[in-house]
Order: structure tokens, then C-alpha cells, then sequence
């Protein structure tokens, strides 16, 4: 799409706060015709709809409503160039006390909601013999976060998800890019879910889940990345004339995650829960 920005159609999930809303901006001051997506359907702060910059109300917990929102986009526009899947959700606590009902919550936003929209796109990018799809996932996906495990599980899932949708639509001339943040500063620290049983003073994980989560909290709001770099991070990709497979923003994560790959798996792991515990 490099200098071709302008005509080409794109649909940003979970569009009105943070990365997602960082990803608005810049596309739409780049020349992209975007849509922003959420549930309450609000453009970013300071953002104005207009012929190249659309509110679309749209709750990936909804299959209709996915399928009806980018049915829409191609009704208007008459096609769809790319979509970032970047709605998400987060739940913390301990495996033992987070209830099913939790675990379903994490992963129909996170997970499902990632399946449901591209789902959404595959026939229209199919049609069209091009497309591209970039998610967002996280450097958890590749280093669990303790009293995070669904939140690290439900994005190693949107990981291989990516990677294998790569393989099976490049016959019909469709692209595909993980993104993986690492910590970011954005609402979704304070908007995060602490399992209800959890909270409870008598819980045997309660001053472990309590410091391991003030940490992550002190990483994400002092020493996060801005929400901006990871949307350079979705412009550069889409620019690519191949997009890459996976993309870690910021130097620091991205000489991080080849290495952490690389180390034995106790190492690993030892190491995350001196960070935490």
C-alpha cells in the first residue's frame, strides 16, 4: 500500500481508546479512509467524522453486528483494503479463582471478537483477491504474565491464529501481521478486571496476585510505550509492500522476544516470576 494510502479502506476494532484510537489518527491523517469501531461507536478525542473518517458502531461480541459493520463498509465504499483487529479485554487473577464465566469473558472479546471480524473481512478480501489483516497481540503471548494467564493465552491464540491465517488466504492475495506490544500506557490498565474470588482477603493467592499486579501497573502507566508507537508500528506494516509475519514495537521488546525464545523455558520463567512474585 506504500503511497497509495489514499482511497484504500480500513476498519480499526476497539477504535475509541488507546492503541486503537492512536491507530485512527494516524491512518486517517496518512490519507486512509478508516472506520473507527467500537461499541459506543465515539471517534477518538479530537477526532471529527468526515468522508475519510467514519464512526461505526460495532460490538465484536456480536457476530451480527460484525458481519452488518463491515457489510456496511463495503456498501459504502465498495470495497475493503484491511482490517486491525485490536479490541481486547482484560481479566486478572489467579487460575484457581478465575470462574469459567471469567475465562468465556477474556476470551469472547479478546480471542473470539479477533475470529468474528476477520471472519467478517475473509470473503470480501477473497473477492476482491487482495486484503490485509493485522492483529494485535502481546509480548505475553510469548512470556505469560502470572495472574494473567487467560489474558497471555487468549493473545498466544490471536498469535498462531495470525500466522496460520497467513498460510491458508495467501492463495487469494491476502497479507497477514501480529502485532506485539509490549507494557503501553493507556485506560486498559485501570479498566482491567481482577477476578471476583480473587478479592476476597482470605484468598492464599491474595498478596501474590496483589504485588504481581502492581508491578505490571507501575510498568504499563510509568515505563509504557505510548499508544502512538504501536500505531507507527500498524502504518509501517501497512505501507510494507509484504507486510512482515509478526512485528514487536520498540527496540527493547523486539530484541527481547527473539531471546526469550531462544532461552530454555525454566530459565524463562524463573525470571518472569522474580519479576512479579
Amino acid at each position: 500500500m506504500k503511497n497509495t494510502e489514499k482511497g484504500h479502506v480500513v476498519l480499526v476494532t476497539g477504535g475509541s481508546s488507546g492503541i486503537g484510537a492512536a491507530t485512527v489518527k494516524l491512518l486517517s491523517e496518512a490519507g486512509f479512509t478508516v472506520y473507527a469501531a467500537s461499541r459506543s461507536g465515539r471517534l477518538p478525542e479530537g477526532c471529527q467524522a468526515g468522508p475519510t473518517l467514519l464512526p461505526l458502531v460495532m460490538d465484536v461480541n456480536d457476530e451480527a453486528a460484525v458481519r452488518s459493520g463491515v457489510e456496511r463498509i463495503v456498501s459504502e465504499q465498495g470495497r475493503i483494503d484491511a482490517v486491525v483487529c485490536n479490541a481486547g479485554n482484560g481479566i486478572a487473577g489467579p487460575v484457581e479463582e478465575t470462574s469459567v464465566a471469567e475465562m468465556h469473558a477474556q476470551f469472547e472479546t479478546t480471542f473470539f471478537g479477533v475470529a468474528r471480524t476477520i471472519r467478517a473481512c475473509a470473503p470480501f478480501f477473497r473477492a476482491q483477491g487482495s486484503g490485509r489483516v493485522i492483529t494485535v497481540s502481546s509480548v505475553a503471548a510469548v512470556a505469560p504474565l502470572p495472574f494473567q494467564a487467560f489474558y497471555s493465552a487468549a493473545k498466544a491464540g490471536i498469535l498462531q491464529l495470525t500466522k496460520a491465517l497467513s498460510i491458508e488466504m495467501r492463495t487469494f492475495g491476502v497479507q497477514c501481521c501480529c502485532i506485539l506490544p509490549g507494557d503501553v500506557k493507556t485506560g486498559f490498565t485501570a479498566a482491567r478486571r481482577i477476578a471476583a474470588a480473587a478479592q476476597d482477603p482470605a484468598s492464599p493467592y491474595r498478596e501474590m496476585t496483589v504485588r504481581s499486579l502492581a508491578q505490571m501497573e507501575k510498568d504499563e502507566q510509568r515505563e509504557g510505550m505510548a499508544p502512538p508507537v504501536i500505531a507507527s508500528a500498524v502504518l509501517r506494516q501497512l505501507r510494507r509492500k509484504k507486510m512482515r509475519p509478526e512485528c514487536v514495537p520498540g527496540a527493547l521488546y523486539a530484541f527481547l522476544v527473539p531471546v526469550i525464545r531462544l532461552l530454555p523455558e525454566r530459565l524463562v520463567l524463573r525470571v518472569i516470576g522474580k519479576m512479579y512474585l
